[in-house]
C-alpha cells in the first residue's frame, strides 16, 4: 500500500550522449519571437532572425541558427586547413615509405654479408685446426664459406648500385622495385603490401566495394571485373542517349561493387563523388606531382584493357554531369602529412563541406531550410548541429500545430492566441525586472471594501464584507468581560479582515509615433509597454476600459489586434500631441462616472498645429508656438471633463520640461522621466498602484 504513495517519479542516469533531450516546443518558439516581432511588427523577418540566430531557451540549452552552424563549419574547415599539408604530404608518405622499404633492404644485405663473413672466419678457424687432416676441404666441389662470401659481396654491391641508381620519380622507383629481387624477405612483404594497397585505393576511387586490388585477382576475377566495366559503360551511353537502362538486372550481378546503391542516379552521384575527390586532390598538387601520381596510378592498374575502359567510364561520367566545379583548391596551411588513402577521404570531406556551406548560404538568402541535407550535418558537423536544423525544420509545424500561426495565401499570420502570447510575455518580461530590481516594493495605504483580502484587520461596521477575524473577535471579547467561560460575544467585538478595493477606470495610452522615437531607441520599449499593458487589463482587470492612441503627424487610435503589428514602418515625422489629446478626449467620453486617465509617452514636445488657411495641419521643427498652445488648449478640455494627464517623458531637454511643467500646472496630473529601459516598471507599477483607494 505504501508504494503507492512513496514510488519513483524520476529515474536518473549517467549522462552518455545517448539520451534524448526535449526540443523546442511551441511556447519556447513563442518567447524567442517576442522581442522581435514586437519591434518590428513583422511575422516573416521575426521568423527569419529564429532561423538566422537560433533561440535561447529559459534553462540554458540553445538551439543553433543557420549563422552558427555556418560558423562552426567554417571553423572546422580552418581547422583541417591549418593542420595538413596537402601539397607534399601525398607523395611524401609514399616516399617515406619507399625509403623504409630500400633501408630495410639495405639492412637486410648488411645482415647478410655479416652472417657470411662470420662463417667464412669460422671455416678458416676449422681448417687450421686441421691442416692436412682428412677433413681438409681441398678437391671437394661445393663452394667453400669464403667464395660464397665474395659471391655474396658482388651481388650486394649491385643491388645497392641499383638502389642507389633508382630513378628519382615514384612511378619510377615503383616500377624498378617491381622488377628488383629483394634479398630481405620482410622488405619484399613490405613493398608487396604497398603496391596493394594502392591498386586497391586507385580502383576504389571507381568502386566502392572493390575489396582486393587487381593484382591479387584470379583470371577469372579480372576478366569479370572488365565485364562489369563495359557493361557500366553501356548504361550510361544509354543514359545520355534518354533511353531507360535495366538497372536492376546490372545490380543483380555486380551489387557487391556498389553498396547502398538503390538508382543509376544513386550510382552515378557515388562515382562522381569518388572521382571528384581524386580530382581535388590532383587539383591541390603542384604540376609535377600530379603529373607523377597520375602516371603512377596508370602504371597500377596495370591491365592495359582495363585501363582503356575506365578512361570511358570517366568520359561518360563527365558527358552526365560535368566536374568542373569539383576543380578546386583548397589553402592547407598545415604541417602534417596524410597517406594517400587519408587525403582521398580528406578531399571528399572538404568537398562535401563547401557543398554544405553552399546549401546553408542559399537557405539563408531563400529562407529555405530543405535545401539543407540534415544528414550531412549530422555526418561533417555532429549531433547537436543536426538536432538543431531538424528542430529549425520543424518550428513552422509546431507552431501550426500549436494555433499559434495560420497561413493565409502565400504568408503566415499570427492568430488571436499567439497575440495574447506575447503580451503575457511582454508582461512577464516586465514583472520580471521588478522581481529582479526591487522597483516599487512599497507599501499601499489603500485599502476598502471588495477586492482580495489583506492581513489586516478592523471593527466591522455595517455593510462590510464578513471577513470574520475569528482570533481578535474572541480577543475582544475577553478584553472586554474578562477571563471565564463562557466567552460572550457582542457586536462590538467582531473585527473583519480588509481587503483591497479595485476601480473601475477608463484608460488612454497615447504613444509617440514621431521619427525621433525610433532614431533614440525608444520605439520597442513603447510598444512593449503597450502590448503589456493591455494584456494586464484583459487579464486581471476586464472591467476596465483601454485604448491605444498612436500620434505623429496625425493622430490615430489603434486596435489591440492591431497593436501587435506596429512596426517603425508607421512611424512618421511630427509630433501631433493636440490631436492626439483630442482624439483620447473623444473616445473616453463614452464612459460615464469611472475614472478617466491618458498615460502620455513620448520623448519631445509638440511640433504639429492647425491651420485651416494652408489647408490642415502643419509641421514645424524647431516648433511653433501654435503647436504649443494648441496642445495645452486641448489639456484644459481634459481637465474640465475631469481625465486625468499622466506623463512619461523619455528625453528631458529644457524645452520639452518647460512644456510638460505647463501641462502638469494646468492638468494637476504627475510627471515622470523614464528611461527607455525602466519605462515598463514605471508605468505598470503606478497603473495598478492607482487602482486601489482609500475608503473613509
Amino acid at each position: 500500500m505504501l508504494k503507492r504513495f512513496f514510488r519513483t517519479r524520476y529515474g536518473y542516469s549517467r549522462w552518455d550522449g545517448t539520451q534524448e533531450i526535449e526540443g523546442l516546443d511551441a511556447d519556447d518558439i513563442m518567447r524567442a519571437l517576442a522581442d522581435d516581432y514586437l519591434e518590428r511588427g513583422d511575422l516573416q523577418q521575426a521568423l527569419r532572425r529564429l532561423m538566422q540566430e537560433g533561440i535561447q531557451l529559459p534553462d540554458g540549452r540553445r538551439n543553433l541558427g543557420l549563422r552558427e552552424l555556418l560558423e562552426r563549419l567554417r571553423a572546422q574547415r580552418s581547422q583541417l586547413l591549418n593542420r595538413y599539408n596537402m601539397a607534399s604530404g601525398v607523395m611524401d608518405d609514399l616516399r617515406q615509405k619507399l625509403e623504409e622499404i630500400k633501408q630495410l633492404e639495405r639492412e637486410g644485405i648488411e645482415r647478410r654479408l655479416k652472417e657470411a663473413r662470420e662463417l667464412a672466419e669460422a671455416a678458416q678457424a676449422q681448417q687450421a685446426e686441421a691442416a692436412g687432416g682428412e677433413q681438409s676441404a681441398a678437391g671437394s666441389d661445393e663452394l667453400t664459406p669464403e667464395q660464397k662470401r665474395r659471391m655474396l659481396e658482388t651481388i650486394a654491391q649491385r643491388k645497392k648500385q641499383y638502389l642507389e641508381s633508382l630513378p628519382r620519380d615514384l612511378p619510377g622507383q615503383i616500377k624498378a622495385l617491381s622488377e628488383y629481387d629483394f634479398m630481405e624477405e620482410a622488405a619484399r612483404e613490405k613493398f608487396n603490401e604497398l603496391l596493394e594497397s594502392l591498386r586497391q585505393q586507385m580502383m576504389q576511387q571507381f568502386f566502392q566495394g572493390m575489396r582486393q586490388s587487381l593484382q591479387s585477382m584470379t583470371p577469372e576475377d579480372i576478366a569479370r571485373l572488365r565485364e562489369m566495366i563495359r557493361e557500366l559503360n553501356r548504361m550510361l551511353r544509354e543514359r545520355q542517349q534518354g533511353l531507360n537502362p535495366d538497372f536492376d538486372s546490372f545490380m543483380e550481378k555486380y551489387g557487391e561493387y556498389f553498396p547502398g546503391v538503390n538508382t543509376l542516379d544513386d550510382l552515378i552521384e557515388q562515382m562522381q563523388q569518388r572521382m571528384a575527390a581524386m580530382q581535388a586532390l590532383l587539383e591541390n598538387l603542384s604540376p609535377e606531382q600530379r603529373q607523377e601520381l597520375e602516371n603512377l596510378m596508370e602504371q597500377l592498374i596495370g591491365d592495359d584493357r582495363i585501363r582503356v575502359d575506365l578512361m570511358e567510364l570517366a568520359q561518360n561520367l563527365q558527358a552526365l554531369a560535368p566536374l568542373d566545379d569539383y576543380r578546386m583548391r583548397f589553402p592547407f596551411r598545415g604541417s602534417e602529412p596524410l597517406p594517400f588513402n587519408e587525403a582521398l577521404r580528406m578531399m571528399g570531406r572538404l568537398q562535401q563541406m563547401e557543398g554544405l556551406e553552399e546549401q546553408l548560404q542559399q537557405a539563408r538568402r531563400l529562407d529555405d531550410l530543405e535545401a539543407i541535407d540534415s544528414e550531412k550535418v549530422r555526418e561533417l558537423l555532429g549531433s547537436e548541429e543536426y538536432r538543431s536544423l531538424e528542430e529549425l525544420k520543424a518550428l513552422m509545424k509546431v507552431l501550426e500545430e500549436a494555433g499559434y500561426i495560420q497561413r493565409k495565401g502565400n504568408r503566415w499570420e499570427l492568430t488571436a492566441r499567439a497575440i495574447r502570447k506575447i503580451g503575457q510575455k511582454a508582461l512577464q518580461d516586465i514583472f520580471d525586472k521588478l522581481k529582479r530590481d526591487g522597483f516599487g516594493r512599497h507599501v499601499s495605504p489603500f485599502r476598502g471594501p471588495g477586492g482580495e483580502r489583506t492581513d489586516e484587520s478592523k471593527r466591522y461596521e455595517f455593510g462590510d464584507p464578513f471577513l470574520l477575524d475569528l482570533q481578535k473577535t474572541v480577543m475582544n471579547a475577553v478584553y472586554r468581560n474578562g477571563t471565564g467561560t463562557p466567552i460572550r460575544l457582542s457586536q462590538e467585538d467582531f473585527e473583519v479582515y480588509r481587503t483591497e478595493f479595485t476601480t473601475q477606470s477608463s484608460t488612454v495610452l497615447m504613444l509617440d509615433m514621431s521619427m525621433s522615437m525610433i532614431y533614440n531607441g525608444c520605439q520597442q520599449a513603447a510598444k512593449k509597454v503597450a502590448v503589456a499593458l493591455e494584456s494586464l487589463i484583459r487579464s486581471q482587470f476586464p472591467r476596465d476600459n483601454l485604448y491605444i492612441v498612436g500620434f505623429s503627424f496625425v493622430a490615430r487610435e489603434y486596435k489591440p489586434e492591431e497593436l501587435i503589428e506596429i512596426g517603425r514602418y508607421d512611424h512618421s515625422q511630427g509630433t501631433n500631441l493636440a490631436h492626439g489629446l483630442m482624439l483620447a478626449r473623444q473616445l473616453l467620453s463614452r464612459h460615464r462616472g469611472v475614472n478617466k486617465q491618458i498615460i502620455l509617452v513620448t520623448d519631445g514636445g509638440p511640433t504639429v498645429w492647425y491651420e485651416e488657411e494652408l489647408g490642415g495641419w502643419q509641421f514645424a521643427y524647431p516648433p511653433n508656438p501654435w503647436a504649443e498652445q494648441q496642445a495645452l488648449l486641448e489639456v484644459q478640455r481634459c481637465t474640465r471633463e475631469g481625465i486625468t494627464i499622466n506623463t512619461f517623458m523619455l528625453e528631458d531637454d529644457r524645452w520639452m520640461v518647460s512644456f510638460v511643467n505647463q501641462m502638469a500646472e494646468i492638468n494637476r496630473g504627475r510627471t515622470f522621466y523614464a528611461d527607455k529601459n525602466n519605462l515598463g516598471e514605471y508605468l505598470l507599477i503606478d497603473y495598478l498602484n492607482s487602482k486601489r483607494k482609500r475608503i473613509s
